[in-house]
């Protein structure tokens, strides 16, 4: 006798939106939710790299729709939330994953270090819930990507770890908030992942990849893991 089971793990007939999405945990979980069967929106305010995701995302015929924005404008975020909607019915999930990465030993930190990670990586969170709330009306998912150095402290990521255990704290806040409205609110704290976010912790001055110090960066890394191992985004999306 066959039984008809249902796919789990279909995403058919939802929408949804992903911030970051121009390059590396972005762009992975914009392709891996779309060849699940949703309908993706990728945000980003790399138009170049933004339209390297779209051309990937194309080739494997993938139903996408891109807007350049940056997560820090929450006029922006909210616009382009409701264009979603209105063009598709609806939205079911959202994935704040922009984010940067700056060094600065705690010191050393000048404001405008500080003010950038501010804006993407704790605003552009928080901006993101903001709308998802507002968009998502039967209910749905938001996942916002925080960081291990959120959690534990790194020398010279004092700044960028505070941005990150803020997003921990909004996701606690958000989830107790948006859980009348049917809304799971969870966010996932990485640890070292190989983007090009991270790729400016090897590079030369004229942007080159030093593979011996890339190599070496990864081997301490790798040390802290008790697997030994580093990520790729495709773990994570």
């Amino acid at each position: 006798m066959n039984v008809s089971r249902p796919d789990y793990f279909s995403l058919d007939s939802k929408v949804c939106v992903v911030t970051g999405a121009a390059s590396g945990i972005g762009r992975e979980t914009l392709l891996v939710l779309g060849r699940s069967g949703a309908h993706v929106v990728g945000l980003d305010r790399n138009l170049d790299t933004l339209e390297e995701t779209r051309a990937l995302a194309d080739n494997e015929g993938l139903s996408v729709e891109f807007y350049g924005a940056d997560v820090a404008d929450r006029n922006a975020v909210m616009s382009i939330a409701e264009q979603v909607l209105q063009k598709n019915g609806r939205v079911d999930g959202w994935a704040n994953v922009a984010g940067i990465l700056r060094y600065a030993f705690i010191a050393d930190i000048t404001p405008e270090h500080v003010n950038e990670l501010i804006a993407v990586n704790q605003l552009g969170v928080l901006w993101g819930l903001a709308a998802a709330a507002k968009v998502m009306k039967s209910g749905g998912s938001i996942v916002s990507v925080a960081s291990a150095g959120g959690e534990m402290p790194f020398p010279r990521l004092g700044g960028y770890g505070m941005t990150k255990a803020a997003v921990i704290q909004l996701t606690r806040t958000a989830s107790v908030e948006f859980g009348e409205l049917g809304i799971r609110v969870n966010a996932i704290a990485p640890g070292y992942v190989e983007t090009p976010m991270v790729a400016a912790s090897y590079s030369r001055a004229d942007g080159t990849i030093d593979e011996a110090l890339k190599e070496q960066f990864f081997d301490a890394r790798r040390s802290q893991s008790p697997l030994s191992i580093t990520g790729e985004p495709l773990d994570i999306a």
